[in-house]
């Protein structure tokens, strides 16, 4: 199946989007998103969908984003898409729809913070400190 749900115990629900997505997923999609919804206040929530395991986007990734912001819209909440990969996020913005399928802002690291991903590894030469 192309996504799971879940949600994180403070911030708003996440719907994940699963990199092997296929058409016949997307109303699976939605009914997710409305059931992620329905706990929230009628008017104002923002569901994150999360896209970190698409890095090969496709016109069905866009078509399941896009339905998936139609849904959200007819709930009276909204979607932010979180974290993209770079081909998801020129995709977007070749293709206009960057516009209305905002991408979350993700947290910059923190002073003295690693980025994520990235490990810092000592050379056994340099002197301790």
């Amino acid at each position: 199946m192309g996504g799971g749900a879940g949600q994180r115990a403070l911030g708003p629900p996440v719907l994940v989007i699963g990199a092997a997505l296929g058409r016949a997923d997307i109303p699976a999609l939605c009914a997710r998103l409305a059931d992620l919804l329905a706990p929230f206040p009628a008017v104002g929530a923002v569901v994150v969908c999360d896209v970190s395991a698409v890095v090969e986007p496709s016109v069905v990734t866009l078509d399941a984003l896009a339905r998936l912001r139609l849904t959200a819209r007819r709930l009276g909440a909204d979607i932010r898409v979180y974290p993209a990969h770079a081909r998801l996020g020129q995709l977007l913005a070749l293709t206009g729809l960057g516009a209305v399928l905002p991408l979350a802002r993700q947290r910059q690291a923190e002073q003295r913070e690693q980025p994520l991903d990235v490990e810092e590894v000592g050379d056994p030469a340099d002197p301790p400190g």
